[in-house]
Formats: C-alpha cells, structure tokens, sequence
C-alpha cells in the first residue's frame, strides 16, 4: 500500500473534529480502492499510529463510517469493508445553457421543497439589473435515497406567475426555456469549499467534506435579472468535463 503519511500532516491544521477528518480519510481511500469491498482496515493500533490519534478518536471514526453503512465494526475479528469505492452516478455539470436544459429535461430526481418565499437573491453589478420582485424556492434534490444537491432558485416574479404550480413541482430550467422568454446572456460559475452545519445537515453528509457551489443567472433581452440559482453539490456527486478544443 503507498505511503499515506502526508495525509496525517494535515489532521491539526482542520478546525473540524480529529474523528471526523479521520473518517474523511478512510472513506476516500475506501472509494480508491486502497481498501476493497469485503477486505479488512489495518488494526485500529496501525491507524492510531498513522494518524497519530487516540485509540478513542479511531474508534469514533470507525463508527461514524459504520453508521453510513461503509464498513462493520466486528469486536475480536477486525473491522470489514461493506462497499466498494465505486461511487454514486456523478451529475455532470454542463457548461453551455442548451446541454443543460436537456440533461435537466430528463432528470428526475426527488425533489424537495424546503422554503417558498419572495426573499430576493444577493446580486452584484455585474450581474445585470435587478427585477423589482422575485419568488424564491429552495428545494433539495435526491436519487435512490442520496440527496446530493440543495438549491435556492429566484425566479423573476411575473416570470413565476406565469407556471407557478410547474415551477414547485418539476426541474426549474426546462419549464423556464418552455416560456415565451427570450435569454439574451447566462453565466455560470463553481467554486470548490467545505461542507457547513447546514450544508451537511441538509444533504446527511458529514462536516466538513467537499462540496462544490454552483451559481447561474440569466438575464432578459432588458438585461433583467430573471433567474438566479445557487445550488451547492455534494463533492462525490459532482463532475465537470470541457471540451479544450471547442
């Protein structure tokens, strides 16, 4: 097994829990494939000494993953990997408007709304120019029990009038490009950070672990801000391909 001694350089320079960027660690290693499903973790004393923990702090760890259904934890015997690191189906972020209405126009997540407000978003700018009223919805989306995805979408609020009931019920974009509604500009940005309290409240993920924050906004022929939304994914759920040469 390769030498992951830098890894244990890092643990004191995190402000989140010792147990909890220990089972970040095994976790990702899990979903290498340094630890394959069915093989056995090195002795909690190896782990101790690598990380150099506490018996009590590996042992959090452990059961923090076991709780996740990745490992079992079997007094005497060792403990067992349950999963391979094969990894949930990652949601491609697509970089052009067009692809992704389409790839949101066959999704079908399970979606849940959280908050239905007329709280305006943060603009800048740069933006473009602010509409004087927007309807806010936030909504976490799962698939096959995972939610990966937690969004606040503002919708420009004579734009919302216009399918209310479709807007609380289905994906945003492929309803709003239904619309007789001319986008003359649509900008997307992603910036990579940390799970918060909320963040991993909301997605059952644990503190701390990567998720990347997605914003959109699309303006009008008026340059009228009709549409923000600012989705933060889960890390393992995301991925980002570009064509170079395009």
């Amino acid at each position: 097994m390769a030498d992951h001694n830098d890894d244990r350089g890092l643990l004191n320079a995190s402000p989140i829990p010792l147990y909890v960027q220990v089972a970040d660690i095994i976790r990702y290693r899990i979903g290498r494939g340094v630890w394959a499903e069915g093989s056995m973790l090195p002795p909690i004393e190896v782990l101790m000494k690598e990380f150099s923990v506490s018996r009590v702090t590996v042992r959090q760890a452990l059961q923090l993953l076991a709780r996740s259904g990745l490992i079992k934890v079997q007094r005497g015997v060792g403990t067992l990997v349950l999963q391979a690191g094969t990894g949930p189906h990652p949601v491609k972020v697509e970089t052009t408007l067009q692809a992704l209405v389409e790839a949101y126009r066959g999704d079908t997540p399970v979606v849940t709304n959280i908050s239905d407000s007329s709280t305006p978003p943060s603009l800048t700018e740069a933006d473009g120019t602010p509409a004087a009223h927007y309807h806010h919805l936030r909504r976490v989306h799962a698939r096959q029990g995972v939610k990966y995805c937690v969004i606040s979408i503002y919708l420009e609020k004579s734009v919302f009038k216009k399918a209310e009931k479709r807007f609380r019920n289905e994906i945003i974009l492929p309803v709003l490009m239904s619309l007789d509604l001319t986008v003359a500009q649509a900008k997307q940005s992603i910036t990579i950070a940390k799970a918060d309290l909320e963040v991993a409240s909301l997605l059952d993920m644990p503190l701390g672990d990567p998720i990347a924050n997605v914003r959109r906004v699309l303006v009008d022929a008026d340059n009228t801000i009709v549409y923000v939304a600012e989705a933060t994914y889960r890390g393992d759920y995301i991925h980002l391909e570009m064509d170079l040469k395009a």
